[in-house]
C-alpha cells in the first residue's frame, strides 16, 4: 500500500515562567521555552517532535515560524518515505537559505524537530515503540539529575535524590571558591553516588588546566565543556595531561564530520549529542552508534520541554550501552506534562512503555496557558 502523504505540519510555541532563573556561566534563563511540532498524514496518523530553542531569549518563536512558514510548505502533500527522508530533503532544500541568512543552527533545530516527529509517525504506523524501532531491546535506561545551579545546589540535589535520582551534575565555571564549596557540599550530600560537573565553555585552556586540579578530590564522573566547543582538539590535550576527570561534550557540535573528528581525536570520553539541536533521531542515532563502536560513553544532552526529553530517552534505549539520560530538575511544567514515563524516576532509572511511537500525545489544552505562538 502506498504511504499516505502529509496533510499538515504545525509548530506551536510555549513559555513557562520561572520563579528561580536557570543560571549558567554564560547567561540566565527567565523562562523555559518549548517549540512543539506536530505532523499528520492523510490517514490521520500523527507524530510529535521538539526543536531546541533555549537561546537567544527570543529564539523559540523564531524556530516555530521557520517550521510553519518555511519548512511545512515543503512537506505538505508529499509522502515522506522512511525515517530520515524528511531530514535529508529539508536540509538539502534549505542549504542555500542557511548560508544566505547565516542561520544554519536555527534551521537545523527546526528540521531536527520534524525528523523526530517523522520517527514518531513511522513507529506509530508500525505499531511499535520508538525505542524498539531504533534497535533497542531493553526499555529501562539510567538517568541523571542535571541543571543543579550554583545557588541552592545542595537543596536541589537533595530534592532530586528524594525523587529517585542516583546521579547528579553541577554547573561550575564560576569563581573557584564558589565551585569548590558547591562540590564539597554536593559530595557530602550524595556520598558515593555519581557526580559530574558542567562548565558550559567557561574557561580558556590554560584556566581549565589549572581548575581541573581543583576538581580532582571530588571523584567526578566527567567534566563537561570546560573550554569553548570550537577549540581545536589538539588544544584540549593539556586537559588530559592535567589528570582530571573524563572530558565530555557534544551538545554544541553539529555535523557528522564534527562528531567524527571528536571521536577520532580521543579527547572526549563521553559524547553528548542533542537530537533537538542538530540531526534529530536520524543523525544522532548514527553518531551515537559510531561513538559506542569507538568505546565512548553516549549520554544524550537535553534541556527543554517534555517531547524532546522523551525522544532522547527513546534514543538512549534504542542504542543501548552504559549511557545516562540528562534530566533537568529545575521547575518546568512544559517538561512534566509531556515526558510521560521519564517523569517517574526510580533508583536512578526510568522505564519506557510498549505503546507505539513516543507513547504519548501532549495535552494541548493543558499547555494553552503558556502558549505564545
Amino acid at each position: 500500500m502506498d504511504e499516505p502523504p502529509i496533510r499538515s505540519v504545525e509548530a506551536r510555541c510555549y513559555r513557562y515562567p520561572l520563579a528561580t532563573p536557570v543560571v549558567t556561566s554564560f547567561g540566565r534563563m527567565l523562562d523555559r521555552p518549548m517549540v512543539l511540532v506536530r505532523i499528520e498524514d492523510e490517514a490521520g496518523s500523527i507524530g510529535w517532535g521538539e526543536a531546541w530553542c533555549n537561546f537567544p531569549s527570543v529564539g523559540a518563536e523564531h524556530r516555530a515560524r521557520l517550521v510553519n512558514e518555511i519548512l511545512a510548505p515543503m512537506l505538505v502533500g508529499t509522502a515522506l518515505g522512511s525515517p530520515g527522508a524528511a531530514l535529508r530533503r529539508l536540509t538539502e532544500a534549505t542549504a542555500v537559505l542557511a548560508l544566505q541568512a547565516g542561520e544554519p543552527g536555527p534551521l537545523a533545530q527546526a528540521i531536527a524537530a520534524i525528523d523526530v516527529a517523522h520517527w514518531d509517525l513511522a513507529a506509530r504506523r508500525a505499531g511499535t515503540p520508538l525505542w524498539r524501532l531504533l534497535g533497542g531491546s531493553d526499555p529501562t535506561i539510567r538517568v541523571y539529575a542535571s541543571g543543579i545551579n550554583p545557588g541552592g545546589a545542595r537543596a536541589m540535589a537533595a530534592r532530586a535524590r528524594a525523587e529517585g535520582h542516583r546521579a547528579f551534575k553541577l554547573k561550575v565555571g564560576f569563581a573557584p571558591e564558589r565551585d569548590r564549596a558547591n562540590l564539597e557540599s554536593l559530595r557530602e550530600e550524595v556520598g558515593g553516588l555519581m557526580l559530574a560537573a558542567d562548565a558550559n565553555q567557561a574557561w580558556s585552556v590554560e584556566t581549565a588546566a589549572r581548575r581541573i586540579a581543583d576538581l580532582a578530590p571530588f571523584g567526578l564522573a566527567w567534566l563537561e565543556e570546560p573550554v569553548r566547543a570550537d577549540t581545536p582538539w589538539e588544544r584540549w590535550r593539556p586537559l588530559l595531561a592535567a589528570g582530571g576527570p573524563t572530558l565530555a561534550g557534544g551538545e554544541n557540535l553539529a555535523g557528522e564530520a564534527a562528531f567524527e573528528a571528536a571521536i577520532a581525536a580521543g579527547i572526549l570520553g563521553v559524547i553528548q549529542p542533542d537530537l533537538a539541536k542538530w540531526g534529530g533521531l536520524t543523525l544522532c542515532a548514527r553518531v551515537a552508534g559510531a561513538a559506542r563502536a569507538a568505546g565512548r560513553r553516549v549520554c544524550p544532552h537535553y534541556l527543554g520541554g517534555g517531547i524532546g526529553l522523551l525522544a532522547s530517552a527513546h534514543l538512549l534505549a534504542g542504542i543501548g550501552g552504559d549511557g545516562l539520560l540528562e534530566i533537568d530538575v529545575n521547575d518546568n511544567g512544559l517538561r512534566d506534562l509531556c515526558c510521560g514515563p521519564v517523569r517517574s524516576v526510580s533508583d536512578g532509572t526510568v522505564t519506557l512503555g510498549e505503546a507505539p511511537g513516543l507513547g504519548l500525545d501532549p495535552d494541548l489544552g493543558a499547555l494553552d496557558a503558556w502558549r505564545t505562538l
